[in-house]
């Protein structure tokens, strides 16, 4: 845990002065943070980062000469620091974080500049002390998984699971070691407006099941893994046995919209069948209590553990509270649901 007594050290990654400055003097208004440096572009950054030593560094994603995705490849190796992106509207952004990057914002439209740095200042807090995965060498399609089978149990199985920073490469990992009848899955991820579409399509494309961003109305079932849209509340809804789920507007829950609270108390109060609550790394605590509710109302419970965790946070809290059952990596968390699911008829 980083100490709050300890000044930030944050260098500013950008091509643009307008956005160095905009940066700059939007993070140094935090007593957190310190702003020790700017680059003009990776190169620049790459020679000034064994000098300026900072604890975070904010990158734009797209820069002339070489992009986000090259220059995380040769930074992280030598200095494996957090880097926090700063991303227009490009499917690029997820490249980035599987080459290490610990989580990202979206550049401001005109008239977002508050809005933007409030959100990028909470994110270099959070990643301040994150543990930095070592650049996989390609994200590739997962390979087949054995199917679960024709197994009645499993059709009344609802799985929920939530992540903050850090998870969407964790997420990944969990998705892809699963079967394409997996029973059906509900996933919030903290993520900025307009990128879980985006995100959704890339696990659809990378593993075994069928994965979309969820809309109001979409039936919960097996096979199918339904993502929280970005700024609305996604929640179970139950109409006799059949579920679906609603993605709506509204006020923050535990801080986040969508909120993996919002998710897992619904699923507390709302599932009649079995079901399993799965919380991943992030900072804070949403979804602890919801995880806890879970628990009480008879769900299976997977915490992610300290050792694989970006940030161990949400997953702390949660186990602290007893709303954990069992803790695992995140590469094992798959294999520990699919026992648990082995044992329903």
């Amino acid at each position: 845990m980083w100490s709050i007594n300890k000044k930030i050290r944050v260098m500013v990654v950008d091509d643009s002065v307008l956005a160095r400055t905009m940066i700059t003097q939007g993070l140094s208004k935090n007593p957190r943070i310190e702003v020790v440096g700017t680059a003009f572009n990776a190169v620049d950054a790459m020679a000034k980062v064994p000098q300026l030593k900072p604890d975070v560094l904010t990158s734009d994603i797209e820069m002339p000469g070489m992009n986000g995705m090259e220059f995380l490849k040769k930074l992280l190796p030598k200095y494996p620091l957090p880097v926090i992106l700063v991303s227009s509207l490009n499917l690029r952004v997820f490249d980035a974080l599987s080459a290490g990057a610990v989580d990202f914002v979206r550049k401001p439209e005109p008239g977002q500049n508050d809005a933007f740095i409030a959100a990028l200042t909470q994110k270099v807090i959070a990643s301040a002390g994150a543990k930095v995965r070592q650049s996989p060498s390609s994200i590739t399609q997962s390979g087949p998984v054995a199917l679960l089978g024709n197994r009645p149990g499993l059709d009344r199985v609802i799985i929920g699971l939530g992540a903050s920073t850090g998870g969407t490469e964790a997420t990944l990992e969990v998705l892809k070691r699963l079967p394409a009848d997996i029973p059906g899955m509900l996933i919030t991820q903290h993520m900025p407006t307009g990128f879980t579409k985006m995100y959704a399509e890339r696990l659809n494309r990378l593993c075994n099941m069928e994965v979309r961003e969820a809309k109001s109305g979409d039936e919960i079932r097996r096979g199918l893994a339904l993502l929280a849209p970005a700024d609305l509340q996604m929640r179970v809804v139950r109409s006799g046995v059949r579920y679906t789920v609603s993605c709506t507007a509204g006020e923050k829950v535990s801080g986040h919209r969508p909120s993996v609270d919002a998710l897992f108390f619904s699923m507390a109060e709302q599932v009649r069948c079995k079901m399993v609550g799965i919380i991943m790394t992030g900072m804070g605590r949403d979804g602890a209590d919801g995880l806890l509710q879970m628990r009480k109302a008879g769900a299976f419970t997977i915490g992610q553990d300290k050792e694989s965790c970006v940030v161990y946070g949400m997953p702390m809290v949660a186990h602290n509270i007893g709303a954990v059952q069992i803790q695992a990596s995140c590469e094992n968390i798959a294999s520990v649901l699919l026992r648990q699911l082995n044992t329903l008829t």
